[in-house]
């Protein structure tokens, strides 16, 4: 017989947010902390899910209705993370850049990321490169994700690059970069840190950069 945390992640798989308010409680009384709920559970269902995308098994639907299912699991849990002095494991700013209003990848990007237990700040689309600078330096980012749908804003990503550097913050900030026009020899070009190709990827590539980081 399945445990609560095993009905936890099997309903996150299956994007049943209903069905979450009402296990996650039942986890709790039965002396779970939050941080196996939010692990064992809530991301290890999100990430099969985020695996299951990556193999083309999965489509942008499935992927939403589960993060959905995640976020309401997430919310409820919230408080008790703070008590056990849970802390996620590194901070993200994402926008899709200047000039650029696509959004559908970068919500994906957001949830895949925030899967993994890093905190991410969206700061939505037609984001002038300032504004990632600006955020980075206030809210102490470890990094910036940055999407490009349309090879008319793919020169804006090297703008921000620049800003990055302008400010002095080139050291202390990794950039991630990615969207359909988007390659490795342009990042090189650009001088951005790290391409990847899909929202799982990056995901996968961020908490390797942060484990890195904090060795």
């Amino acid at each position: 017989m399945a445990t609560t945390i095993e009905e936890i992640s099997a309903a996150v798989e299956k994007g049943k947010a209903k069905l979450i308010k009402d296990l996650v409680p039942k986890a709790i009384e039965e002396g779970y902390s939050a941080q196996d709920i939010l692990n064992d559970g809530l991301l290890h269902g999100m990430n099969i899910v985020g695996d299951r995308f990556t193999r083309n098994e999965a489509f942008v639907p499935e992927v939403l209705v589960a993060a959905r299912a995640m976020n309401k699991g997430t919310e409820l849990i919230k408080p008790l993370l703070a008590e056990e002095g849970n802390q996620p494991i590194g901070k993200a700013c994402l926008g899709t850049v200047q000039g650029d209003l696509h959004d559908i990848g970068k919500n994906i990007v957001k949830l895949m990321v925030e899967s993994k237990n890093i905190e991410v700040l969206d700061l939505g689309v037609d984001v002038p490169p300032e504004k990632f600078v600006e955020t980075a330096i206030n809210e102490k980012c470890d990094l910036i994700l940055c999407s490009a749908l349309l090879t008319t804003t793919m020169p804006m990503i090297q703008k921000v690059v620049e800003a990055v550097s302008d400010a002095g913050i080139r050291d202390k900030v990794s950039i991630m970069i990615g969207g359909a026009p988007i390659t490795q020899e342009f990042c090189d070009q650009v001088g951005a840190d790290y391409y990847t190709e899909d929202a799982a990827a990056c995901a996968n590539k961020a908490v390797e950069i942060l484990k890195a980081k904090s060795a």
